[in-house]
């Protein structure tokens, strides 16, 4: 299996050329499994949720779109390529 095979655990994106392993649960907070992720999508997840947050939603995926801020990250980058790069506030 190919990289660009591959889709982003939050867009659902096709990964591109370049992709970032992300714990689901901080390492921080003893966390072990990661996801590969966009960059951009990477960079969202923690410009919106602080790690506590990210260790009580772990691996549910459903809760990170429940997150108004990430509701609309993903809803702009659905139709960007999978190299698309933009700096994250």
């Amino acid at each position: 299996m190919t990289e660009t095979s591959l889709i982003c655990w939050l867009c659902e994106r096709p990964l591109g050329s370049r992709s970032q392993q992300h714990h689901l649960v901080p390492k921080a907070k003893k966390g072990r499994v990661t996801v590969a992720l966009h960059p951009i999508c990477h960079q969202t997840i923690h410009a919106n949720l602080s790690n506590a947050e990210l260790a009580r939603f772990g691996d549910h995926r459903v809760r990170l779109l429940e997150n108004p801020a990430i509701a609309t990250f993903l809803v702009w980058i659905a139709d960007k390529p999978p190299d698309f790069y933009a700096p994250t506030r």
